[in-house]
């Protein structure tokens, strides 16, 4: 089969590669109809290139029909069209079972210190192969590939395999109060979807990106947009009466702009030996915290900061007499699909299309052009917010 493989820091292609089987009961094979290109797939481009290895299958944002079952399966056959968690649960351990499938006990990789498995995400989380190709193997996957319908496009079931379910748990976590107002940094597509989100649960949302095509999507869902200037966190206190909003939701993560320092030394350690950069990053590495440290200061007293954007440092200087001074409560980590695709299904079901699944992706090509679509999305060019690939 064709599938997108690393071949090093900013470099992928699509190469010819063995097909999956099934490999234990509890597996099955899916033909790929659709596999997204997300954020988190930049980091492991340009950033943690460390830890994945040459040809490993990038991607986790895949959906397409069963073709092949294991002896074990109950709930699937062929021919059913699924989409698939990026976190890969068992569903029934102490963490599953409590909604944290991004803990499960049963494919949390213990060696590395992480949680759950994650398809085509480094060695941390499993080195499992990912989606971004022909075919994929699904493991454990009664209860990690999820059935929807034939008749909508797939577009509108697609995201639930990471980023509709990553804003909805952002919002979640914002923990913004009747009526009040979130505000929002970053608005590339968990940023489009948690602002919509936040708008159809009542809030106000104030969504800051420096993107224009990005604050023109997310106006076109009634958010308003603030441009990324020097003076947009006296604007966003100026639209809150002063306080800054209830809630803020970092949606940027890592790789914000601005901080030079630690954009240089991300990309040094890109640039080492993989040894090297591996015992650099997981004793002294560094994240960009610009978005970060806007939400800290920009969050009023007593608000709350919901992490979705990735972080990735462990010498990441923060700015705690601040942060306890105000009373912020600060939440964060891998989405736990699983817990929140039932709430979700009917929503991206509704002939209304509430979210606006159908309006996000601006660039839907053949898997032959991944390459080049990794750096458009990279560098924002054409417009780029969301790149769907067709294997």
């Amino acid at each position: 089969m064709k599938a997108l493989t690393f071949q090093g820091t900013q470099k992928v292609s699509v190469e010819t590669v063995p097909d999956p089987r099934i490999e234990l009961p509890t597996d099955v094979v899916v033909k790929i109809t659709s596999t997204a290109i997300c954020g988190s797939d930049l980091h492991l481009y340009d950033v943690m290139g460390a830890f994945i290895n040459k040809g490993d299958i990038l991607g986790h944002e895949p959906m397409g029909i069963v073709v092949e079952v294991g002896s074990a399966i109950t709930k699937l056959s062929v021919g059913d069209r699924v989409v698939i968690p990026f976190v890969i649960a068992c569903g029934h351990c102490y963490m599953c079972i409590r909604g944290l499938s991004s803990q499960c006990e049963t494919t949390q990789n213990r060696q590395s210190g992480s949680g759950a498995s994650l398809y085509g995400y480094t060695e941390l989380y499993g080195d499992v192969p990912g989606g971004q190709a022909e075919y994929l193997r699904v493991q454990l996957a009664d209860d990690n590939a999820v059935k929807v319908g034939a008749d909508l496009p797939d577009e509108r079931y697609l995201f639930l395999s990471d980023i509709l379910p990553t804003a909805w748990q952002g919002v979640k976590y914002a923990d913004v109060p009747e009526g009040g107002t979130l505000g929002m940094l970053g608005l590339g597509p968990v940023g489009q979807f948690a602002s919509r989100i936040g708008k159809q649960l009542g809030y106000r949302v104030l969504a800051i990106d420096p993107v224009p095509e990005r604050r023109a999507m997310a106006e076109r869902h009634g958010v308003e947009t603030l441009d990324l200037t020097d003076d947009a966190l006296e604007k966003l206190r100026d639209l809150t009466e002063g306080r800054g909003p209830d809630s803020m939701l970092d949606a940027v993560g890592m790789e914000a702009h601005g901080n030079p320092g630690a954009a240089f030394a991300q990309k040094a350690a890109g640039l080492l030996p993989d040894a090297i950069a591996r015992k650099v990053m997981t004793t002294a590495g560094v994240d960009r915290l610009a978005a970060l440290h806007l939400a800290l200061d920009a969050v009023r007293r007593g608000g709350t900061v919901s992490l979705s954007g990735v972080y990735a440092g462990v010498s990441d200087p923060m700015p705690m007499k601040d942060m306890f001074d105000k009373g912020i409560t600060l939440r964060m980590g891998q989405c736990n699909v699983q817990r929140w695709v039932g709430e979700l299904l009917p929503i991206v079901e509704d002939p209304a299309d509430p979210l606006g699944t159908e309006d996000l992706t601006t660039h839907a090509v053949p898997l032959d052009r991944a390459p080049e679509m990794y750096e458009t999305f990279k560098n924002k060019e054409d417009g780029c917010i969301k790149v769907v690939l067709k294997p």
